[in-house]
């Protein structure tokens, strides 16, 4: 299994593909063991793309204190060190675009080409879902919420007409075969607590990097309100929508070509 070490503390990474270098940054809760958290997708027939688990998840290091967004970016940036890479072009998805924006702007050489998807700004921009403010709830209850909020045509209505989908995604949710892990439940709050914090509104207006912002017509995580804020405070950034909830691009799979054109050209 492929490790390497940042800052005398082991992360796990994948690598697949051919052409010029891609880093995927993931979202919450990522765990490359789960299926339901890789990236798939025809990228890496175009692109040598590079995944990882983020600190506090998966089977990287789990942490020990408070974790900074700055942090999380930091890492990015060390690991294509650790491999080799100057720079990249970059993909972050939802937590992972946040990540993403604090690496262009801490790390604005190691980026070739941007894209943003389901993300938001936070600050004046607008956040995505606030999971920190949620209130205690069970399992079930936090899963049921989760799936809805990342598609809002998951209405009753839905729901009752689609009875096999709604279980499937409800089990989905649910299943979580790394909960008794140690340390993971400490490692996936610390994320939680970071992304709380997430702002970077009033530094976007510095970033020259070609930046495509992407985003779902029908997410209730990161809202095409604040995806359209996002795009219009990135200089010259560009912005597509999708026919699909948080994670379009399982749903909408032109959102693909659209990614591949971009950072092609």
């Amino acid at each position: 299994m492929p490790f390497t070490e940042i800052g005398g503390h082991p992360f796990f990474y994948e690598r697949q593909g051919a052409g010029a270098p891609l880093l995927l940054i993931g979202g919450t809760g990522g765990d490359l063991r789960r299926p339901e958290t890789q990236f798939g997708g025809p990228l890496p027939q175009h692109f040598d793309v590079l995944t990882y688990d983020q600190r506090g998840l998966g089977q990287s290091w789990k942490g020990a204190c408070p974790f900074t967004m700055a942090d999380y970016a930091d890492d990015a940036a060390r690991l294509m060190e650790q491999l080799g890479w100057a720079d990249a072009h970059v993909v972050g998805i939802s937590f992972g675009g946040m990540v993403a924006q604090e690496l262009v702007l801490r790390h604005p050489k190691k980026v070739r080409r941007l894209i943003l998807c389901c993300t938001a700004s936070g600050g004046a921009g607008g956040a995505s879902f606030a999971y920190h403010e949620l209130p205690k709830m069970d399992a079930r209850a936090l899963a049921a919420l989760k799936v809805k909020i990342s598609d809002l045509r998951r209405d009753d209505a839905w729901i009752r007409d689609n009875a096999g989908t709604w279980q499937m995604l409800l089990a989905m949710a649910l299943a979580d075969p790394f909960r008794d892990e140690p340390r993971h439940a400490e490692g996936a709050g610390r994320q939680i607590a970071a992304r709380a914090h997430h702002d970077t509104w009033d530094r976007l207006p510095a970033i020259t990097t070609p930046v495509m912002v992407m985003g779902g017509r029908y997410d209730g995580i990161a809202r095409p309100e604040v995806v359209r804020a996002l795009a219009g405070r990135i200089p010259g950034a560009g912005l597509r929508f999708f026919d699909g909830g948080h994670l379009f691009m399982l749903e909408d799979h032109s959102a693909y070509d659209a990614m591949a054109e971009f950072l092609k050209d």
